[in-house]
């Protein structure tokens, strides 16, 4: 039997991947960025009970800019239905968010359009590299007493 050195193939390899790791998180986590397009699932309604009886939601959508030094500009706050078909484009130009600034929008509860598997596109861009913009849509509603509200965070897709 051969003697053993001091390396072990295994934990040379478990070592390499934590570092790996542990240098990808911040790139993971949203590293200084000059723009990206958001995707951001959101519900006009969802299902309850065994009828499957939709309840109808208000959405919020929340765009922060995270930055507390730089500005950031909107370029497309674009609101589709469940079909993926285009409902309504929130900006008509684009809007400069100033550091740690929020940009609403909202789509009514009466407002059913989207369905179940609605979701806006948000574009963004910035003149240097910035904290990445942090969007998130809020659902509420009520139905006989009874309230739900829930979140759901953007995530970067293929820009366009």
């Amino acid at each position: 039997m051969a003697p053993r050195s001091g390396f072990a193939p295994r934990a040379a390899l478990a070592a390499l991947v934590l570092a790996l790791a542990l240098l990808a998180a911040p790139a993971l986590a949203g590293g200084p960025s000059k723009g990206q397009t958001l995707y951001v699932p959101c519900y006009s309604h969802i299902y309850h009970g065994i009828k499957t009886r939709p309840i109808d939601l208000t959405i919020t959508l929340s765009a922060r800019n995270t930055d507390p030094a730089r500005p950031v500009r909107l370029l497309e706050v674009d609101y589709y239905d469940t079909a993926g078909k285009l409902v309504k484009r929130h900006l008509e130009k684009p809007m400069v968010l100033e550091p740690l600034a929020t940009a609403e929008f909202i789509v009514g509860q009466t407002d059913v359009t989207g369905g179940s598997g609605a979701n806006f596109l948000v574009r963004w861009s910035a003149e240097e590299p910035v904290s990445p913009l942090l969007v998130e849509a809020v659902m509420i509603g009520t139905s006989a007493q009874q309230g739900i509200s829930f979140t759901s965070r953007g995530l970067p897709v293929a820009g366009r």
